[in-house]
């Protein structure tokens, strides 16, 4: 015999009742309704129902809410989808434990790695690779600590050259003490860099100006910075940002200066696509909990900004109405 299972032809060697087919197919009876031929059948009434040839059968049970198929809120760069809007660096902890377990805490997809020598007194020594697997993370090859496009160009050529890696983050750096960019020698590298195949998310003042240039040239992503590196002192330049974020065709995160989950907030709601970390992580008292405390920092700032914020207003305004007041 054959009868229609919620749409589908299903074959059975005999007739059986609604509570025998339910139990074959390991459904919960308890859990679903069923109707037979535009009929409901009671729950009461599962075992002595019989099921016969023809019979047109829709067993349903509750599922949530809402629509079906949830678009996932993801950015891309340089034709890599990412969930986390939070990218974390790896420096600056106690140990690569400590690292490891800070990146999983925050929910990153990818991490920022410095491009360094190898310890040849003791090569066994470990190595991040060791600890935070390139398989799981997409590393970031950055170019930490270059002061000249020539030294910027040469570390991310040794970069791809270890790890086959043409996605890379461009900072050169002015001076020791403020660690502001270098803008003539970052422009001079971002046009090397993208001429040979790179794809540059590059670090820069919060200058729409500048950014404009690099995105001009040809980066995938602009990143300026919130304040100094490593300063804690979180976003500066609100509206230069946003005049940033408001100009680019691609994506747009904040680099340097977040020091607290309110920080990383505060950039997520100007819009920006992502934001990226490191000092204020690793330095924090509890490495661990700030990760966390900063994954769910960038999400409420993200929901904050697709939900639109009222408006700035000079004067009170009642929420609650001032007609039929006693």
């Amino acid at each position: 015999m054959q009868i229609t299972l919620n749409g589908e032809r299903k074959d059975l060697i005999e007739s059986v009742s609604v509570e025998a087919l339910l139990g074959n197919l390991g459904i919960d009876a308890r859990k679903v309704a069923v109707e037979r031929n535009l009929e409901i059948i009671p729950k009461s009434k599962f075992g002595s129902t019989s099921v016969r040839d023809g019979d047109r059968l829709e067993v349903v049970h509750f599922i949530g809410g809402g629509n079906a198929e949830v678009i996932p809120d993801t950015w891309e760069v340089a034709g890599q989808k990412f969930t986390s809007r939070l990218l974390v660096g790896t420096g600056k902890y106690k140990d690569f434990e400590e690292t490891a377990d800070a990146i999983a805490a925050s929910g990153a997809e990818i991490v920022t790695v410095a491009v360094r020598r190898v310890n040849i007194a003791d090569p066994s020594q470990p190595m991040l690779i060791d600890f935070v697997d390139p398989a799981k993370y997409t590393f970031l090859p950055n170019t930490a600590g270059c002061f000249t496009a020539e030294d910027a160009v040469r570390t991310l050529r040794l970069a791809r050259e270890a790890g086959g890696w043409d996605l890379v983050k461009l900072e050169v750096l002015g001076d020791k003490k403020t660690l502001y960019p270098n803008v003539t020698e970052t422009l001079e590298a971002a046009q090397l860099l993208v001429k040979e195949g790179f794809h540059v998310m590059v670090y820069t003042n919060d200058d729409p100006i500048m950014a404009k240039k690099l995105e001009d040239i040809g980066c995938c992503a602009i990143m300026p910075l919130a304040a100094p590196i490593g300063s804690g002192l979180g976003v500066q330049n609100p509206v230069q940002i946003r005049m940033i974020i408001e100009q680019s065709q691609v994506p747009v995160l904040v680099d340097a200066g977040v020091g607290t989950a309110s920080d990383a907030t505060i950039a997520m709601e100007l819009g920006c696509d992502g934001v990226l970390m490191n000092t204020a992580i690793a330095q924090a008292k509890d490495p661990i909990a700030m990760a966390e405390a900063m994954k769910l920092a960038i999400q409420a700032g993200r929901f904050a900004y697709k939900a639109g914020r009222m408006p700035k207003k000079m004067y009170a305004d009642p929420s609650s109405p001032l007609a039929g007041l006693i």
